[in-house]
């Protein structure tokens, strides 16, 4: 049995570093508007579906690393990810027990979250306002992406009886 805890703490540590390389490639100006925010869909999976493996501290460690690799100013995306996890560890029951669509609602709402706060870091810091109407197709590609997430880590996880 401790084996097998070990195994499965490996295994999602595995999934959110896959998670963490495709976020930090470079996408062209053409179509960066379209790169889904693949760390915090399997970072919303695994909070969803084992809140008491991973929390708002491995949230607020992801969000370090992503700050450490992405080359933003540290913390920024520590406090986003740990204000997402509070917000999906707040009422993982309810989004657990949702249909998969109204649960790719959810995802998209807390995407705009994500997006909206990557942008009021922006104005704060840097002075400058670079948002478009084209953040909602980037919020829509993670909450049509999560219904592929989702059913992609629960084939892992019920494969690998991660509990």
């Amino acid at each position: 049995m401790r084996g097998n805890n070990r195994f499965s703490i490996l295994i999602i540590w595995f999934t959110l570093l896959i998670g963490l390389c495709v976020q930090i490639i470079p996408w062209s100006a053409d179509y960066n508007i379209l790169k889904p925010h693949l760390l915090m869909l399997i970072m919303a999976y695994w909070l969803i579906a084992l809140p008491h493996r991973i929390g708002m501290g491995m949230a607020f460690i992801l969000g370090i690393v992503l700050d450490l690799f992405s080359g933003s100013i540290l913390g920024i995306h520590a406090f986003i990810f740990s204000c997402m996890a509070y917000l999906l560890l707040f009422k993982f029951q309810l989004i657990r027990n949702l249909a998969l669509w109204q649960q790719a609602i959810v995802i998209f709402a807390v995407s705009l979250c994500y997006n909206f706060l990557v942008f009021m870091f922006q104005v704060t810091i840097y002075h400058t306002i670079t948002i478009s109407p084209l953040i909602l197709v980037s919020s829509c590609v993670d909450g049509l992406l999560w219904i592929v997430i989702y059913l992609f880590l629960r084939i892992i996880r019920r494969n690998f009886a991660i509990n």
